[in-house]
């Protein structure tokens, strides 16, 4: 998967994963802001801060500023919501997470942690009253619980290694917890005589996967809990090499214990090496407790198979499942299963669009999901008897996240102009009411700039959705420099989506409209739309480009002497094609992670699924008529054409697209005596997550834009 830098969405793996996974990699950072108090140990507690605004703009420091709302849950009688808010400081280059507590209608708001180390994964018990969580004040990651209002905190765990994340069972007699167990044979291991030596022995593939060296994975564990104390643990994958959930970004989620509490679903790729690098065929199976089995209930379903949730009364299980082996981007489908039949239904046959976050309707009816068309993520309503599809909300945004209760939906949603807040929507009407209001006084002194919708004509006389964003204050007399952002993924969708690096009001709040496309190969616009781009990466999806920036460029307040084009992942790779096709359109490239070698790319990556589906197979394979297309259309074929500054961005923890890609593209630059720039981070990973570095990254990107464009 080519994820795109810092988004909420990567493709269909990463609307499910990405909704819930790269919130959980922030998590894991330890998040937090800048107003600081202080501890006995003189810990900074970073809190949420008031940051200077000037003439309404936003700024990199004002960006960071954002309180981060996560991990909401609602509590059994749907009376209570709890979440986390994470907070940064960029002083300190580090920060953390702090738990919240409101009514459902948004009342009485309470913050019920203040410490200096990070608090994850809370969840309600079922008595409303007490929350159970994970801290690191011990330094691991430990189990605690403490009541609904803060107090009363006490240590539950003590498991070396710590605890990833957890579930009780319904009951609370049972933890079903995440733990890290080695995997493979280490070098000490080997040679124990040689305890300090470094190198790292491979015998085969997936010895790296995301941005670590794999030397552990997580499985799943079932303890009995009695008396506030976990005993009689069981590794529930019984010492199997497998991961679950699934790495690099699979959560809880992918987990869930059935209503009678009798049986743990997970999802697993029962797989190791070279077989699991070329496959996406995961599973979901059924352990019984009583008897100790395990049994796999997806059988000769051959895509990614995720994302187990049953239903209220114990008679279904529905799920997240894909058709084809080695496609990460295919349709996300509506899965449900009859628990007494054992009989299985696409519930998403005749629904051309991805089903993300499933949740079961408490009266087990329904299944309400989000699910994204022409690039706004909605919630649904997915009625099981007849299969009707229904859409609940409407508007200009992105919902990551649905809760039924037994009154309304809890939602969590953002927009390109507002991060995460927390929603109550009727099931009915879709009538929404804002309930954390987590960054009012932040955004109530930011100008955002207009985001309009246009539908652009493309090379074959198709109409393309195209988001237009405005500067603030735009006036329609003067001229503008004007970027073209390309989409990573490949197959991600450019909806409402809010980063914290690709923001678009960050780069409309300097100065720039931004023209970005949901060209060839994404998501929300159906099947034929989305695949057209697999195999064919320099083909219609790259006029798609041409069509968006030459349409823009027609308007009187577009500077088209002033044209800038930027991009992350297959954005950098569209970026560094582009550099050797676009036959003197723009002024500026700015390429962040992206492929610049293909034949090298093929052999470079970690997931050799991703590779095999997208570019069609081996550069070797001459007989492949696909794999040589897209290899014929590698960047690095057509430096010879490069005559436009360039500005490449790549992290050295980057192990999807190695650091040498980057680093390549900008020798070639310079070796074409071509203006260049490289931004190398040694501690980051496809993304950058550390507060300096995200900051230092924002002034070199505009500092580029502007020495080139202004």
């Amino acid at each position: 998967m080519l994820s795109r830098d810092g988004r909420l969405f990567l493709s269909p793996l990463s609307i499910k994963k990405l909704i819930m996974k790269i919130k959980t990699m922030l998590m894991a950072l330890a998040v937090l802001a800048t107003s600081c108090a202080t501890k006995n140990d003189e810990t900074p507690v970073i809190g949420k801060q008031s940051p200077k605004i000037v003439n309404g703009r936003m700024t990199p420091e004002i960006l960071w500023s954002f309180g981060r709302i996560a991990g909401v849950q609602v509590s059994a009688d749907g009376k209570k919501i709890l979440y986390s808010v994470s907070y940064y400081s960029v002083a300190e280059n580090k920060g953390n997470s702090e738990l919240f507590v409101m009514n459902a209608d948004g009342s009485d708001k309470k913050q019920i942690t203040h410490t200096a180390t990070r608090e994850a994964a809370a969840k309600w018990m079922k008595d409303g009253e007490h929350i159970a969580f994970l801290s690191s004040e011990t330094g691991t990651m430990q189990l605690w619980m403490m009541k609904a209002d803060g107090t009363d905190r006490k240590q539950i765990s003590e498991r070396a290694g710590g605890i990833n994340d957890f579930l009780f069972s319904p009951d609370e007699s049972k933890l079903l917890f995440i733990a890290d167990v080695k995997y493979g044979e280490r070098t000490v291991d080997k040679y124990p005589d040689l305890p300090k030596a470094s190198g790292v022995i491979v015998t085969d593939l997936m010895y790296k996967h995301w941005d670590e060296w794999v030397q552990t994975v997580p499985h799943p564990f079932v303890a009995d809990f009695k008396d506030n104390k976990i005993e009689n643990e069981i590794d529930v994958l019984k010492g199997e090499p497998y991961e679950s959930p699934m790495k690099p970004f699979g959560g809880i989620e992918q987990l869930a214990w059935s209503p009678d509490g009798k049986t743990i679903a997970y999802t697993c790729r029962k797989k190791t090496g070279k077989e699991y690098a070329l496959s996406t065929n995961s599973d979901i199976y059924f352990y019984n407790l009583e008897t100790g089995k395990t049994e796999n209930k997806t059988v000769g379903m051959m895509g990614y198979d995720q994302n187990p949730v049953f239903s209220p009364d114990g008679k279904w299980m529905a799920w997240e499942s894909m058709e084809r082996d080695g496609y990460e981007s295919d349709k996300s489908r509506l899965f449900v299963m009859n628990l007494e039949t054992g009989e299985k239904t696409d519930i998403s046959k005749d629904f051309d669009q991805n089903s993300n976050g499933l949740a079961w309707s408490t009266d087990s009816k329904s299944v309400y999901f989000v699910s994204c068309w022409h690039a706004l993520t909605q919630i649904y309503r997915a009625d099981i008897a007849d299969k009707k599809m229904t859409e609940i909300t409407k508007g200009v945004q992105d919902y990551a996240l649905v809760i039924p209760t037994n009154k309304e939906l809890i939602g969590v949603k953002h927009s390109m102009s507002k991060p995460d807040e927390i929603y109550s929507i009727n099931p009915t009407s879709g009538a929404e009411t804002e309930l954390s209001f987590e960054n009012k006084d932040i955004l109530a002194q930011l100008e955002m700039g207009k985001v309009e919708e246009r539908w652009i004509e493309t090379t074959d006389h198709k109409q393309m959705l195209t988001w237009i964003i405005y500067p603030p204050h735009f006036d329609k007399n003067k001229k503008y420099p004007t970027l073209l952002y390309c989409e990573g993924g490949p197959q991600s969708t450019v909806s409402q989506f809010w980063s914290y690096r690709w923001n678009f009001q960050m780069m409309a709040a300097n100065d720039y409209i931004i023209v970005a496309p949901n060209r060839r190969g994404l998501p929300g616009f159906g099947k034929d739309w989305l695949e057209e781009i697999s195999g064919d990466y320099g083909g219609q999806n790259m006029q798609d480009y041409f069509s968006a920036i030459d349409a823009m460029a027609k308007e009187p307040f577009v500077n088209k002497d002033k044209l800038g084009c930027v991009g992350a992942s297959y954005g950098g790779f569209s970026v560094y094609w582009l550099a050797g096709h676009h036959e003197k359109r723009f002024k500026a490239f700015i390429a962040h992670d992206g492929m610049f070698n293909l034949p090298q790319q093929y052999l470079e990556t970690e997931e050799m699924w991703f590779v095999n589906w997208d570019l069609g197979g081996a550069y070797w394979d001459k007989m492949n008529a696909v794999a040589q297309r897209s290899y014929a259309n590698s960047p690095h074929l057509f430096v010879d054409k490069w005559d436009t500054p360039i500005l490449v961005i790549h992290g050295e923890k980057d192990y999807r697209i190695l650091a040498s890609q980057g680093m390549a593209a900008f020798n070639a630059a310079v070796l074409r005596g071509v203006p260049a720039e490289m931004l190398i981070f040694p501690d980051e990973n496809h993304w950058v997550l550390q507060p300096q570095n995200g900051i230092l990254w924002q002034r070199t990107f505009f500092g580029w834009l502007d020495k080139w464009l202004k």
